[in-house]
């Protein structure tokens, strides 16, 4: 059975070491996995997060979050500076907590309007890539890159982009986060989509075509499931949703109304739904 984890946007942004106790929370709950989503490193210690990963009995994951001052892609050097810097912090914090991947939209800026020259990012993306992917696997660690919907970025929308700029970074410590809620927008057949992306997948976001609770709305979640099943895809599938409490994650998400009555709501229906559904198609 694949853990199930729940990311800690449903919650709090920015998340810091005094939210911590979101470990014990989520296993309360009856998760395996607590997602950590950094904005801020320096408001993430390794070794309190470990601390209270190993009294509640959680595993970690961790995500990135890529704003127009982390851009591997831009032409303005300082951004892809920065954007390289980050990611080696997170990838430092997983490997201290023990999560096996950084995941996250990390070729670019997420929300930034076409540049003139595409292919040029998409070759400073792909260098970016290629050192933080060094990194990475110096430290044990995978980067999980997730493809997004064509409203949040034009460089990598579907998986067969996705391969592709794996196949160019061209290292075993890259490959894909899939998010059910961007395939959902931009692919045919959400199945195929999951099943083209193979031993590529590293990690898998499960969140509904709303953005809330899964196995509530329209996703072909029988289609993930079953391509899932037959990949024998074995890692973390953490459910992705967000807050509107938090005003700065709700804008940058296009988040306008709530999406269930809270968060514990949503998490706690998402889990009920992945561990059934995953139960009858293992």
């Amino acid at each position: 059975m694949n853990p199930i984890g729940a990311c800690t946007w449903i919650w709090t942004a920015p998340f810091s070491d005094a939210d911590a106790g979101l470990a014990t929370h989520v296993a309360e709950l009856g998760f395996d996995v607590l997602e950590v989503c950094v904005e801020d490193p320096s408001l993430v210690h390794a070794e309190t997060l470990r601390e209270a990963g190993e009294a509640a009995r959680i595993a970690y994951s961790v995500c990135g979050a890529f704003g127009p001052d982390r851009d591997l892609a831009a032409e303005d050097p300082a951004p892809r500076q920065n954007a390289l810097a980050y990611i080696r912090e997170c990838v430092e914090l997983a490997a201290t907590v023990g999560a096996p991947h950084v995941c996250g939209p990390m070729y670019s800026a997420v929300g930034k309007p076409r540049g003139d020259d595409p292919r040029a990012e998409w070759r400073r993306s792909v260098d970016g890539l290629k050192r933080a992917g060094e990194h990475a696997a110096e430290h044990g660690v995978r980067l999980a890159v997730e493809p997004l919907n064509r409203y949040e970025t034009d460089l990598v929308n579907t998986v067969e982009q996705g391969l592709q700029l794996c196949d160019d970074v061209g290292s075993d410590a890259v490959g894909l986060l899939l998010d059910t809620y961007h395939v959902n927008i931009e692919e045919k057949s959400p199945g195929e989509a999951f099943r083209l992306a193979g031993d590529r997948l590293f990690h898998v976001h499960a969140c509904e075509n709303d953005r809330g609770t899964p196995g509530t709305g329209h996703v072909d979640w029988a289609g993930v499931f079953a391509a899932l099943a037959d990949s024998g895809y074995r890692g973390q599938i953490v459910i992705e949703s967000f807050t509107p409490a938090v005003q700065s994650i709700a804008r940058a998400v296009s988040l306008w109304r709530p999406l269930d009555a809270d968060g514990d709501a949503l998490a706690a229906g998402g889990l009920r739904f992945l561990r059934t559904s995953l139960g009858s198609s293992a």
